[in-house]
């Protein structure tokens, strides 16, 4: 029987992605692991692989042409078999509250309830162990659930699962944006294949919400007309300006930010790189760049302070302090705004944290970052120094717990040891989310790397 070779779910944000470019002929033997195919995303290019080994059977899909996940383009079996899954655009996977992926963060209800959570009721309820922690697990509102089909009570375990059999399916993506905004799910009419919920159901119900809740006089809409008529251009909403849309609303709104700004002097910490420069560039093949050396002692600090490197666990209901610490720097793609990752960043010399530094921003520039590049992030530091900024107040990405911003070195007139000096300063400014983390520690984090900037010879410690 052939093996079908389809689009691999590519982050919890992607529903579709663009063929570019086959890389074998059809009917070509292929072995496990062999890459075939190119599409493109809304972040980057990526390469399918082969998942089986024998004859590599294309399916009916142009070049060009947009597909959603999971779709089935190529079937791999014997030489004389064609492509036949039974239709050409298989149905999008889809997932139920029973299901693992994400589909635990829907808020259920009743099937006759709006889209509103439901709000909570002063009845007491007794519950077994068994079926609190089935419903934690699912972030299910027990006082929605019956005990004894409405006849008990106490609700046991039977009872949550038959609950939770209400629960509507729905995409990946449909189910995590409906869990971030809070939209239940059950009772609505999906428009996907067999009803299923789709990411355009969702987007469909928030506006929705958002127009019932302005006043009757004001429209929908805005004519042209009505903000004037010198509209050059307009940007579509979409590919990684409406993940950035999307995710940096959800940041704004759902952390607790507070800003912690601190003047460096960075005379010490430039004179380092130009000694850096003259005795690496030829042997290392790079010239260690600012962002290397900032990214290099911010990974060590993290190191110092746990509490830091740390994310609100999916329930909602504890910090995790993580014990490996990958690195995210922004990088300004013509794409947009990208995030690659340098993965256990503490445990890398200068050296290696240049490299990986330099081979992530190539491949983000270049659009075609590898899936594992932009994921699993711990900790981001952004760095808008090129631009001639000072300071600025960057937005956290979520599910971090803090960002740094980085502002530009300059010359300045300052109090050094009781003496007027021109030294280099920066402005470092530290965003973290008040919730994981006190003022106090946050402060105590950015001292230390205010110290390593200042004293680079600390860093050999």
């Amino acid at each position: 029987m052939a093996e079908e070779l389809f689009i691999p779910q590519l982050g919890q944000t992607v529903e579709e992605v663009v063929l570019i470019n086959w890389l074998v002929e059809d009917g070509v033997k292929v072995d496990i692991g062999m890459p075939v195919l190119e599409v493109e995303t809304d972040k980057a290019v990526f390469t399918l692989e082969t998942n089986a080994k024998g004859y590599l059977h294309k399916g009916p899909h142009q070049m060009g042409e947009t597909v959603p996940v999971l779709t089935v383009v190529a079937t791999i079996g014997k030489q004389d078999e064609a492509f036949n899954v039974g239709q050409d655009h298989p149905e999008e996977k889809v997932v139920s509250s029973s299901d693992k992926i994400d589909s635990d963060k829907i808020i259920i209800g009743t099937q006759n309830s709006t889209h509103e959570q439901p709000s909570q009721t002063d009845k007491r309820q007794f519950v077994s162990p068994r079926a609190r922690k089935l419903a934690n697990a699912n972030h299910l509102d027990l006082s929605h659930v019956s005990p004894h089909g409405g006849e008990g009570i106490r609700v046991i375990e039977k009872d949550v699962m038959s609950y939770l059999a209400q629960a509507p399916k729905a995409t990946p993506v449909a189910a995590a944006m409906a869990a971030e905004v809070g939209v239940n799910l059950v009772g609505i009419e999906g428009t996907g294949p067999k009803g299923v919920v789709t990411k355009n159901d969702v987007e469909k119900i928030i506006l929705e919400k958002t127009s019932g809740s302005q006043a009757a006089d004001v429209p929908k809409t805005i004519p042209i007309s009505s903000v004037g008529e010198n509209v050059v251009n307009r940007v579509p909403l979409s590919g990684v300006r409406k993940v950035i849309f999307e995710r940096m609303g959800t940041s704004v709104h759902t952390t607790a930010r507070v800003t912690l700004v601190s003047e460096v002097d960075a005379t010490e910490f430039v004179a380092a790189r130009e000694r850096l420069k003259v005795g690496t560039t030829e042997i290392w093949g790079f010239t260690p760049g600012y962002n290397d050396l900032l990214g290099f002692v911010v990974a060590r600090t993290l190191r110092e302070f746990p509490s830091m490197n740390a994310r609100l666990n999916k329930d909602g209901n504890s910090i995790e302090w993580l014990g490996q610490i990958n690195l995210g720097i922004a990088v300004d793609s013509e794409r947009g705004l990208i995030v690659p990752v340098i993965p256990d960043a503490d445990h890398k010399n200068l050296r290696e944290f240049g490299l990986s530094f330099r081979q992530l921003v190539e491949r983000a520039k270049a659009g075609r970052s590898l899936q594992q590049d932009l994921l699993d992030g711990t900790f981001t530091i952004t760095n808008l120094g090129l631009y001639d900024i000072d300071a600025f107040t960057p937005v956290i990405n979520l599910p971090e717990a803090a960002i740094l911003g980085i502002g530009r070195i300059q010359d300045k007139v300052v109090a050094f040891h009781g003496e007027i000096k021109i030294r280099k300063m920066i402005t470092l400014s530290l965003v973290f989310d008040h919730r994981l983390n006190d003022g106090a520690p946050a402060a105590r984090f950015l001292q230390k790397i205010k110290q390593y900037i200042e004293n680079p010879l600390l860093l050999l410690g």
